[in-house]
């Protein structure tokens, strides 16, 4: 179902004085009844004018609508849907129409929603409000679902946190073509989730495929946020198109291994770091004893046999690659 704005509808300024004129005219009718006919105990003409008056004016009440600014009100008239209201103003309609809104009582964890100042949960007024309202907000709100734990390419459990800023672009679509457009959002980005996440390792990681090319590549979920991000963007606004609801931004929020694992995968990036300062020390340690031996041999310093070779290229690893100042030993006899 496609949405149809009502327009030519801004006239409730109008209808409202007419009320008013209505009921004043209603009383002034029913002072002269009684002023006319003052001992009669059954109503004359004037005073059943009155409250057909009053009857109509009451009637006509309902038909008034105040809207703010990125509002919008769903409108159905015995079960059909008529349009929708749009746009800050005082309106008037058909006072039968009924505004219809199944996700208006639907609290979840984003703007909006929550009041801040009660920790992210809605007094009982603001709460009671919410219920009351059949409002559809059209202002980009941010929803940010409970963290999951999802498994990585990999099999490792990995937790992610992801906010999702949406609003809502077609009234009609997401009222009628889904039960509870808040919840089905809520699902979706869910489900996408862990339809994106278990494509990618949470560091790089070899022989892995994370673009669908048939190439690996070093796509992760730690170097790569920006584009896991906008994948897991594009997926829920696929599955959501169909209910009027348009995806304008998805960003990680919070990214670990799990818990149970968080301890072992620390552990291994802390060996990995040692393994690679050790590999960078003794290659760095190597190229200066290499250096040092053919310094003393170009410049004719002394003249080592290979077995003294080999005894000082052990001593200088010793000295470079030691986690520990050495102690020099000083030798005060014969080389030989």
């Amino acid at each position: 179902m496609k949405e149809k704005v009502l327009s030519g509808k801004k006239n409730g300024m109008a209808m409202m004085l007419l009320i008013l004129a209505m009921y004043a005219a209603s009383v002034a009718l029913i002072v002269m009844e009684v002023r006319a006919n003052p001992e009669e105990n059954a109503p004359g003409i004037m005073a059943v004018l009155a409250m057909v008056l009053i009857g109509i004016a009451t009637l006509l009440i309902p038909g008034l609508k105040v809207l703010k600014p990125q509002e919008a009100l769903v409108l159905t008239l015995f079960g059909n849907y008529i349009g929708t209201l749009k746009g800050d103003g005082f309106f008037f309609v058909n006072p039968f129409c009924t505004a219809f809104n199944p996700a208006a009582g639907t609290v979840l964890g984003q703007s909006g929603d929550v009041d801040g100042g009660q920790g992210g949960k809605l007094t009982k007024a603001a709460r009671q409000e919410t219920t009351a309202s059949k409002k559809i907000s059209l202002k980009i709100m941010t929803l940010s679902n409970a963290r999951q734990k999802v498994n990585d390419v990999l099999g490792n459990p990995v937790e992610i946190g992801v906010a999702v800023m949406w609003r809502v672009s077609d009234t009609a679509a997401a009222v009628f073509n889904v039960d509870n457009y808040k919840e089905y959002l809520s699902l979706q980005c869910d489900t996408a989730i862990r339809d994106i996440v278990k494509i990618y390792p949470y560091d790089v990681a070899q022989n892995i495929d994370t673009t669908g090319d048939g190439k690996a590549d070093d796509g992760s979920l730690r170097g790569s946020t920006t584009i896991v991000a906008e994948r897991i963007r594009q997926q829920i606004q696929s599955r959501v198109e169909s209910a009027g609801m348009e995806i304008l931004e998805a960003r990680i929020t919070y990214l670990a291994y799990a818990p149970e694992i968080a301890s072992v995968m620390l552990q291994r990036q802390q060996a990995s770091a040692v393994i690679d300062a050790r590999k960078m020390i003794v290659d760095g340690a190597v190229g200066m004893v290499e250096m040092a031996l053919d310094r003393l041999k170009d410049d004719g310093v002394v003249d080592l046999d290979e077995e003294r070779k080999a005894a000082m290229v052990s001593n200088l690893l010793v000295v470079l690659c030691g986690n520990h100042d050495t102690q020099p030993v000083v030798n005060s006899g014969s080389l030989y």
